[in-house]
């Protein structure tokens, strides 16, 4: 006997070329109940684990997650307090996950996923103990993702600005403290910019580019580490520019 399977968009019919053969019947009709039953049970198996899954308390989840996040499984930890915030949101533990989310992104160094975390962090729970933490974190998510001097500073930049505003809402808070180290840095890779692109300008001879910058070395970032030689070099660009602005000498009359 020949089977033919033809295929519609409606549905799949069975064509046999010969139903005189009843053993066959039967036995193509065998086939497709096994089929059937086989698809019935990996469905119920799939809904017994998900209702399984789902069956996890809120102190499970953090538990979890928790375990995750200690073993460095960061992922795994997301995926757990991200469960536990949707399927509890007004669970105690749900805000400790908000947090630990934010943690486990920082800790991937998934810079921009930590940093939107915790600034929604800060949103929802503006009054929180942990804000102090939570602004501190922001700003090293910027401070990490600082490039060398050829490179752009937007987030040297925006690390400094979040340090301090760290320490003028918690000027007496123990990370408003760490934050000041880390603000020499961010001082340092911007003055380190300014002269960089001083120099180039200065060797390119736009002597009134390099002195803007050069000045802003000066004013901007004094004594961390470029202050005495952009003196020098805005000396040198003063000369040059002067020199430049002098007219011609006309020759003398014989």
């Amino acid at each position: 006997m020949d089977v033919f399977w033809e295929r519609r968009p409606e549905a799949i019919f069975v064509l046999f070329d010969d139903v005189s053969d009843p053993d066959g019947v039967l036995l193509i009709m065998k086939r497709l109940l096994l089929v059937c039953v086989s698809a019935m049970l990996i469905c119920s198996g799939c809904a017994w684990f998900q209702s399984k899954e789902e069956d996890k308390s809120a102190q499970e989840l953090v538990q979890n997650g928790v375990d995750y996040f200690e073993d460095g499984n960061y992922k795994k930890a997301i995926e757990s307090f991200e469960k536990l915030r949707d399927w509890y949101p007004f669970s105690r533990y749900a805000i400790l996950a908000e947090l630990k989310i934010a943690d486990a992104y920082f800790n991937l160094e998934s810079y921009a996923d930590a940093i939107f975390a915790y600034e929604e962090f800060e949103q929802l729970h503006p009054r929180n103990e942990a804000i102090p933490y939570v602004v501190f974190r922001i700003g090293r998510s910027y401070f990490n993702q600082i490039d060398t001097i050829d490179r752009d500073q937007s987030n040297a930049v925006k690390a400094l600005e979040t340090y301090l505003r760290l320490i003028r809402q918690y000027p007496d808070d123990a990370y408003a403290g760490m934050a000041k180290s880390d603000m020499v840095a961010c001082y340092q890779s911007l003055s380190g910019h300014e002269f960089y692109v001083g120099i180039f300008y200065y060797k390119n001879k736009k002597y009134k580019a390099a002195k803007a910058r050069f000045t802003a070395v000066v004013e901007k970032y004094p004594d961390v580490g470029h202050h005495y030689e952009a003196l020098t070099y805005l000396a040198n660009c003063d000369a040059w520019i002067r020199s430049e602005l002098q007219p011609p000498k006309v020759p003398s009359s014989p």
